[in-house]
């Protein structure tokens, strides 16, 4: 019977350790660069995709066999790393596999769609269109012979990105194999690089000078010797377009001549014109508080009424009475009675030049509602010219109240408030009634 100490038992000390890490591969930097050169010669003999599979198994067991190789560190700092020097090689030599492989049906299809991509993003002048077509349609007379088969397509570039997508769908359902149709694959590929290449050299805007691209839009066609009469030219064209009241031109030469004068000369046709079609443009310089633009939207009048709730946030409060006053005076000439109370808000405000604007804009936007605030200025602002721009603005709503409590004041100590009381006077009648064109 054992004991325990049977001289035959196995000894644990000699049994193997199932625990401990698997055994580096007895491999050195030599070996493994002989098979990357080994495999770098078969990606160049290969003939198939299968060959190339066969290389890519290889190279998969030289990155596994590198990963478990102990290779020796490098004793300083500035000797070769030898497993980082084997890594740059492996990858060098899988980025030769990569290509050599292909072509595929599936690059041929890749290159259609980025092609179709570059036409519907790009911004074509009218030229560039033609280009693009010229180059679609030679790209399409290519591929007609290698996938038999014939292509129409209308005059429009929507048309021709179209008839690309049909092509596209073609070389998918070809089948096509990138051994046995290589020779296809590689026409195909030739004939998406020429339809590439025919995109790239089309003429789009950004290609064309700010004067090339006005000039294709029509800017200058409207300028002659007997008119040309202001330098730069562009100001001339201006001048021209304010005169047969062409917001159009005005706009294009606001949008593409960035100079402080150019701005400044077409800001002030768009004033003089008010015309509705620059509402948009303006107002994208409204929200940047651009004192011209606030006085052009305001000549507008009713039509850019949407324009009011921006224009009240930059009456609220104290703050820069400059442009509280150009923002009022829009306001009024604009005329919408949603003003009346942010306005009329105003007539207490510290600046007496803004409080006169506010009187006046009130008296343009003509709500009955303001006669009362009106007449509680004229009769108790300290600043005569404020009270004197009540009055105004009372006369401005014509009603007979409102004359009535302008009026009033025709024996005032104020000249400038006299002044207008008599023309509510005169505005009244004998009679005290409102004459037929003042009244409400």
């Amino acid at each position: 019977m054992s004991n325990g100490d049977d001289e035959d038992a196995p000894d644990d000390a000699d049994a193997p350790d199932e625990s401990t890490d698997e055994v580096a591969v007895d491999v050195d930097r030599e070996e493994l660069d002989e098979r990357l050169d080994a495999a770098s010669e078969a990606i160049e003999a290969a003939e198939t995709e299968a060959d190339l599979d066969e290389v890519e198994s290889d190279i998969d067991a030289i990155a596994a066999d590198l990963e478990a190789a102990s290779l020796p560190e490098p004793e300083d700092e500035d000797e070769e790393d030898p497993t980082e020097a084997v890594e740059a090689r492996l990858e060098a030599v899988r980025e030769e596999l990569e290509e050599a492989r292909g072509p595929y049906a599936e690059d041929v299809v890749a290159d259609i769609e980025s092609a179709q991509e570059t036409i519907e993003s790009g911004e074509w002048t009218e030229q560039g269109e033609d280009e693009v077509a010229e180059a679609v349609d030679a790209f399409l007379e290519s591929v007609a012979e290698p996938l038999d088969a014939e292509y129409d397509v209308g005059a429009g570039l929507d048309e021709h990105v179209e008839v690309l997508g049909v092509v596209a769908e073609d070389v998918s359902e070809a089948g096509l194999d990138a051994d046995e149709d290589a020779d296809t694959i590689a026409d195909l590929l030739d004939a998406t690089d020429a339809l590439e290449t025919g995109l790239d050299e089309a003429q789009e805007w950004e290609d064309l000078t700010v004067v090339q691209q006005m000039r294709a839009n029509g800017f200058y066609d409207r300028l002659n010797s007997r008119n040309r009469k202001d330098y730069p030219p562009e100001l001339s064209v201006v001048r021209i377009a304010e005169k047969e009241n062409d917001p159009e031109r005005v706009l294009m030469a606001m949008d593409r001549l960035t100079s402080k004068f150019m701005q400044e000369n077409c800001l002030e046709a768009l004033k003089r014109m008010g015309s509705p079609e620059a509402y948009d443009d303006l107002m994208a310089k409204v929200q940047k508080r651009d004192f011209d633009a606030i006085e052009a939207i305001g000549k507008i009048g009713p039509e850019a009424d949407e324009a009011t709730e921006t224009l009240h946030d930059y009456i609220d409060g104290e703050a820069n009475p400059p442009l509280q006053k150009v923002v009022l005076r829009a306001l009024g000439e604009l005329g919408n009675e949603e003003s009346t109370q942010p306005v009329a808000d105003r007539l207490v405000a510290e600046d007496p030049e803004v409080r006169s604007q506010a009187a006046r804009a009130l008296g343009r936007i003509g709500d009955t509602r303001a006669i009362d605030p009106l007449a509680d200025v004229l009769a108790d602002d300290e600043n005569d010219s404020v009270r004197a721009a009540a009055a105004w603005g009372l006369n401005a709503i014509g009603t007979e109240r409102a004359l009535e409590a302008a009026a009033e004041y025709a024996d005032d100590r104020s000249y400038i408030v006299q002044t207008e009381a008599e023309a509510a006077h005169e505005a009244l009648g004998d009679d005290g009634e409102p004459e037929p064109e003042a009244a409400a």
